[in-house]
């Protein structure tokens, strides 16, 4: 573990005249999620990655970093303890809202962070946004962490990897490894065929709510991965700038 590692600081601590004197012209809204991540990782997992590559990005980029938003879809994980969840109309209608009232401020160009890939309707919301001439990006998209991972050495394929795993872990053994509990070097769980998932939820295929290799992950995997994604952001940040 990296015992070294910054914890993510999941709300902003900018004051008025912060934000002022910055003048940004992109803000990140990183959205997470409230949902199982197996017995060894918190529910609140995707929204500490979500800020945890929000936070990397902001400290490279001249953006504002707004706080996140910690309850999104997660239908697919009812079955466990724990989940909570919105709909995705509400989802939409909550970064749509948000997207207006900065609009009103002056910030024209939002990326959204997504930490949970259950979050579908995001990708809507952003076409339709830039449909009606409104300025705004999806990241990390699937492309994004596929590259990022490579790079870091993430050896379980995305397929495999899909909630809790190799690559989850690692980002939290990174950022926040006293959130990360003991026998995650034991729970890997393997289920390719998840052909029925949007029907069933997740509870057919693990019964931990494991699909992945956590015991493959490390802190300094997830340091590399949140490295890898920053400098991805560069190409999404030239997109929204020269639209």
């Amino acid at each position: 573990m990296d015992n070294h590692a910054p914890a993510v600081r999941v709300l902003p601590t900018e004051t008025t005249g912060d934000v002022a004197g910055r003048k940004a012209a992109v803000a990140l809204l990183p959205v997470g999620s409230h949902e199982q991540h197996g017995p060894h990782l918190p529910l609140s997992t995707d929204t500490l990655i979500a800020c945890a590559v929000a936070e990397r990005v902001a400290a490279a980029y001249p953006v504002r970093l707004l706080p996140p938003l910690t309850v999104s879809c997660s239908q697919e994980h009812a079955s466990w303890p724990g989940t909570v969840s919105i709909t995705a109309g509400t989802l939409g209608a909550v970064v749509r809202d948000i997207a207006h009232s900065l609009r009103r401020s002056g910030v024209h160009r939002l990326v959204l962070v997504n930490g949970h890939g259950g979050n579908y309707v995001l990708r809507n919301v952003v076409q339709e946004a830039t449909a009606d001439g409104h300025r705004m990006a999806l990241f990390p998209v699937a492309a994004d962490w596929e590259e990022a991972s490579a790079k870091a050495g993430v050896e379980t394929p995305a397929r495999s990897d899909m909630h809790a795993g190799e690559l989850e872990t690692s980002i939290l053994l990174h950022v926040q490894p006293e959130c990360v509990r003991d026998g995650y070097e034991s729970a890997d769980v393997i289920s390719d065929d998840r052909r029925h998932l949007h029907t069933l939820g997740l509870g057919p295929y693990t019964e931990s709510g494991v699909v992945g290799r956590p015991s493959l992950a490390s802190a300094r995997k997830g340091d590399e991965v949140l490295t890898a994604l920053s400098g991805a952001f560069a190409d999404h940040l030239r997109v929204l700038e020269s639209w």
